[in-house]
């Protein structure tokens, strides 16, 4: 029973290999696309990798989602750290010439300059 789609099952809604769509299965909800509409209650109850239509009659295939599309798909929120607020952090955390720093991160790097 694991490969059919069920109510809050997070699914892969595949076009083509640039154009995925990672969304959570609820009832009455539906996904807008540019090829069309899909209403997410004729998502469930189908198997995994069955062809689902859009209102346009443009085939997606329902996958089951790899920790690689969550990772890409996240939406992530990074924040901006002004250098102001850096000069306050390096202060209060104690560095100086000769510390050992290691710093790790998903923004735009600001830091490590």
């Amino acid at each position: 029973m694991g490969n059919v789609v069920k109510e809050n099952d997070n699914v892969l809604l595949y076009l083509t290999k640039k154009r995925t769509y990672l969304t959570k299965v609820k009832r009455g909800t539906t996904l807008h696309t540019h090829r069309g509409y899909i209403r997410l209650d004729d998502v469930i109850g189908r198997r995994y990798g069955e062809v689902v239509k859009s209102h346009l009659n443009t085939d997606f295939i329902i996958l089951k989602p790899t920790i690689r599309d969550y990772i890409f798909k996240y939406t992530r929120k990074t924040q901006i750290i002004y250098p102001k607020d850096i000069a306050l952090m390096i202060f209060y955390s104690g560095i100086g010439p000769g510390s050992i720093v290691v710093e790790a991160g998903t923004g735009t790097g600001a830091l490590t300059s």
